[in-house]
């Protein structure tokens, strides 16, 4: 595991390089995104006996980019006003195109939870010069149920930097008892972080003001899971039919049952990590062919 940063437009992005345990040609690049009151190490928190999603993808051969979102671990913040989801793509799609170019990549793919699955398909709209050849999110979808949660949270009418009761974010982000261990509810502990408190503000509004133009401009594949009990979107079928057509035809959504918002860290968060890899897989092999 090796830790770098990049300077973009003055403002410093931490990435953390994983390496896979065997090297096998051919697989895309994963790239990750975390949520909202998340670090990076988001992605190392271990939900079940197959381990994290970064144990699981770099045991299958993959190497794995974990990036720190403006304002979390090592990454510097944006001004408040600046901080949008738009900005923080261009902010990201400069820095990754800044690290391929010391290691050339056949392929890309973004796995992105949550705002980090916004920030992920705001990245891919972009149609970066990089080869990105899919994406995969979870914990978003196309509807925001109305007064719940996620409005709630985000009008709390805070500003700044905030820090997020610990049991409050327990119960946004898991399913409900038995879904989850108590060693990976530690372990998530260990990854909450301060929070951008205009994140909480823009996340609710994003399905509705961002996600129909952001589609119309992605070309990539795009894999989507949503979980059975998430307490933050709508996982209904009616909605996850809407989050497919809205992109075309050029996007799948399953649902994932038996899980909460934060998917990974649950006790079946390795069969979507699983399916990711097999998406990635596809979306790597395709792109060769097409070449």
């Amino acid at each position: 595991m090796d830790h770098l940063t990049v300077t973009v437009d003055g403002t410093t992005i931490a990435l953390t390089s994983h390496t896979p345990a065997s090297s096998i040609d051919g697989l895309p690049l994963i790239i990750t995104l975390h949520g909202g009151t998340y670090t990076s190490a988001y992605y190392d928190v271990a939900g079940g006996p197959l381990g994290s999603f970064n144990d699981v993808a770099c045991r299958a051969g993959f190497a794995v980019l974990s990036v720190d979102r403006s304002g979390y671990g090592g990454s510097e913040p944006l001004p408040e006003e600046e901080n949008t989801f738009a900005r923080q793509a261009d902010l990201l799609d400069a820095a990754i195109d800044l690290v391929l170019a010391d290691r050339p990549e056949s392929g890309v793919v973004l796995v992105g939870h949550s705002i980090g699955g916004m920030v992920a398909l705001e990245i891919a709209a972009r149609r970066p010069r990089w080869p990105l050849v899919g994406v995969s999110v979870t914990g978003i979808g196309a509807r925001i149920p109305s007064g719940g949660a996620s409005e709630a949270l985000g009008g709390l009418g805070l500003s700044g930097v905030v820090d997020l009761p610990v049991e409050q974010r327990d119960a946004v982000m898991f399913g409900p008892s038995g879904s989850f261990t108590e060693q990976a509810r530690e372990a998530a502990h260990t990854t909450y972080a301060p929070t951008p408190f205009v994140e909480l503000v823009l996340a609710p509004r994003w399905a509705r003001e961002r996600l129909a133009s952001v589609a119309g401009q992605v070309l990539v594949p795009v894999h989507n899971a949503l979980a059975e009990h998430d307490a933050l979107w709508d996982s209904s079928p009616e909605a996850l039919a809407e989050f497919v057509a809205v992109f075309g035809g050029r996007a799948t959504a399953e649902l994932v049952p038996g899980v909460g918002h934060s998917i990974d860290h649950h006790v079946l968060g390795a069969t979507v990590h699983l399916r990711q890899l097999a998406f990635a897989f596809q979306c790597g092999a395709g792109a060769a062919v097409r070449a």
